[in-house]
């Protein structure tokens, strides 16, 4: 669909193009004038294609001296004497159709960009938009830019968006089975473990199904996250305080009866050597404070300060047991 969709685009270019180049050269008789207004009524689309066909040519005529200079010293052409403001000469009209007809390759493009982070990298990135996106940790995602719509699609990670504002060009996350829509504003996004949080700070987002998956959309505003299981058409809609799942950026970690399981999963991020709880109950124990990205070890004994752990180092990496001997 998009394919064709290009394709007629551009077939309507050249079009438009090559109606400019006569309209200018003054090869126009009355069965011309005849097609050309039939042609120009037939869509709303040709229109515009005209618009910026004139609008090209037009720009071709303001440079139309060092063109024709350009020309003259390549193939050994003076230019015509006699040269209008919009095109003149057959050597400009040239000119001018030949940057018409690229015109929609220019416009149409799309350039694709990939961003990552290693284990323990956070890195900000400005988009050619203006759009400003922070990646924590262990993210990976896409970036497209066409001159319809802003494509981002995130594969794993946690990544802040903060969004430039164009109600003609809207901005699409994609995390696994959503998609993310907006238009200007700033929101975080989180994927992992087949997990998807999207917290919103400012402006409002909207949350639906990607193609070919099932549930409802809903609608985002500031102090609103999103929680979903991948392949689950059930969602859950909570307050939460944006200024906290945003801490992040700070190096701060903030937690609000989150699962052991979750925080562990966020601190493997950060560091190489792997963390892990040694049975799935102490991994549902709910924790609640803010952790400073120091170092690991510091980490874990903020850690146990929240919730009764032990760790112990092994071959294998921090393994971490339940303590015991605390009376919590």
């Amino acid at each position: 669909m998009i394919k064709t969709w290009r394709q007629n685009d551009e077939a309507r270019c050249e079009d438009a193009a090559s109606w400019v180049v006569r309209l200018e050269a003054g090869i126009f008789g009355d069965a011309e004038a005849i097609a050309f207004d039939a042609w120009l009524s037939s869509s709303p689309g040709n229109v515009s294609a005209f618009d910026l066909a004139m609008r090209v040519s037009q720009q071709v005529a303001a440079n139309a001296e060092p063109i024709a200079q350009g020309l003259s010293a390549k193939r050994s052409i003076r230019p015509a004497p006699d040269r209008r403001m919009v095109v003149g000469g057959f050597g400009i009209a040239a000119a001018a159709v030949l940057a018409v007809m690229a015109a929609p390759q220019l416009i149409s493009s799309t350039s694709t960009e990939t961003y990552a982070t290693a284990k323990g990298e956070r890195r900000s990135v400005t988009l050619a938009d203006g759009s400003r996106v922070d990646l924590n940790a262990g993210t990976r995602l896409t970036v497209s830019l066409s001159r319809s719509a802003r494509t981002v699609r995130l594969y794993q990670g946690q990544a802040v968006f903060d969004v430039a504002h164009n109600a003609e060009r809207p901005f699409f996350v994609t995390a696994g089975d959503r998609t993310v829509r907006v238009v200007g504003t700033q929101f975080d996004v989180r994927r992992r473990e087949g997990k998807l949080s999207v917290t919103v700070a400012r402006g409002a987002v909207e949350v639906r199904p990607a193609e070919g998956a099932y549930g409802k959309a809903y609608r985002l505003r500031p102090g609103q996250r999103l929680d979903h299981v991948e392949g689950n058409a059930r969602t859950l809609v909570v307050k939460a305080e944006a200024s906290e799942v945003l801490a992040w950026r700070t190096g701060r970690l903030v937690y609000r009866e989150q699962p052991l399981s979750e925080v562990i999963a966020d601190l493997n991020q950060q560091w190489s050597t792997p963390i892990r709880i040694d049975d799935a109950t102490l991994g549902a124990v709910p924790v609640s404070g803010v952790l400073v990205l120091d170092n690991q070890d510091a980490v874990i004994r903020r850690l146990a300060l929240l919730v009764p752990i032990s760790a112990v180092r092994s071959d294998a990496g921090l393994i971490l047991r339940r303590d015991r001997t605390s009376d919590r």
